[in-house]
């Protein structure tokens, strides 16, 4: 196995609006390299304690290794599974009370440039794209084999926000009964031969746009989020925060409704003389614009520079 790292995005912030305190308990929901639950592992010493999950297994046992040696280790719980189920395993572990939940929905620098999953389309990999390679979860290469053209558009469309999601899906499934669609190299050759001429020294845009669309629904990202974020708020206790970073638009929408959501409280109409929906709020807004990363941060991890940190507390 590769060495797995990671650098923590918006590292700092995240400490800040979390606040964590010797002694107290958190969930780091998205493990990768580990940064964020070394970084509460220090500052809630020395009897502080944080569940990390990761749907990679390779990172759990990368993490593990790593800190085998360290006092640390003895107050962590690495759980390979999917962040979506954090209830489930934090029940089934007895760990709380949680302090503060923290998930980081972006790829590592390991699963983009070593893990030969073909998540990258700058390198010749099988199309894997799956993060638990111990699953039987369709991979990219399965997808592109057996769904059908408006499936696929939908994909590239919807997932990937890509012009030419149409004319993609149509060129892979003529182009499968002839050529197994295999490889990484295999997908952007189609990709370039299906945008117009005079486009094509951008194509790198949509080759990036149509990986990420399979790679999302290979991982079926966007509904394990939406199923995580009632999880994890509903396992907080009162006065407990929940800080999640995105890396593109549509999970960062996905999150900031359901904040808006579940800081709104009554929802009847202006004009009632008074309540009758009942309805309170259950957290606060911590932050009412999404905190981004600072030009000395993105001049050191260029990856960072989409990253948004949105944050509640839950009352």
């Amino acid at each position: 196995m590769m060495t797995y790292q990671h650098i923590p995005v918006l590292l700092q912030e995240v400490l800040q609006i979390l606040d964590p305190k010797p002694g107290d308990s958190f969930v780091d929901a998205t493990l990768g390299g580990g940064g964020y639950t070394e970084a509460l592992l220090s500052r809630t010493a020395p009897k502080g304690k944080v569940l990390a999950m990761d749907l990679d297994v390779d990172a759990i046992q990368a993490f593990k290794l790593r800190i085998k040696n360290q006092e640390s280790s003895k107050r962590v719980i690495a759980v390979h599974n999917n962040f979506s189920k954090v209830a489930h395993v934090v029940a089934e572990h007895k760990f709380g009370p949680v302090a503060g939940i923290v998930a980081d929905i972006g790829l590592s620098s390991y699963e983009l440039d070593s893990a030969g999953r073909g998540i990258s389309f700058q390198k010749d990999e099988p199309l894997d794209m799956r993060f638990d390679i111990s699953g039987n979860a369709p991979t990219a290469a399965f997808m592109l084999a057996e769904y059908g053209e408006q499936e696929l558009t939908s994909i590239f469309k919807n997932y990937g926000e890509e012009k030419f999601a149409k004319q993609i899906a149509r060129n892979i499934v003529r182009n499968r009964d002839l050529h197994k669609i295999t490889r990484t190299t295999d997908l952007t050759a189609i990709i370039a031969d299906s945008i117009p001429a005079r486009l094509r020294h951008r194509a790198s845009d949509s080759y990036r746009r149509v990986f990420q669309a399979l790679r999302i629904a290979v991982n079926a990202e966007l509904e394990n989020l939406e199923k995580f974020l009632p999880e994890a708020l509903g396992i907080l206790p009162s006065g407990g925060t929940l800080a999640v970073v995105t890396f593109h638009s549509l999970e960062d929408r996905i999150v900031k409704q359901f904040f808006v959501k579940a800081a709104t409280g009554c929802v009847c109409p202006k004009d009632f003389p008074t309540c009758i929906c009942g309805r309170t709020p259950g957290a606060e807004i911590l932050t009412k614009k999404p905190v981004i990363a600072g030009a000395p941060e993105v001049s050191q991890n260029s990856r960072a520079k989409s990253a948004k940190l949105r944050a509640i507390r839950k009352l």
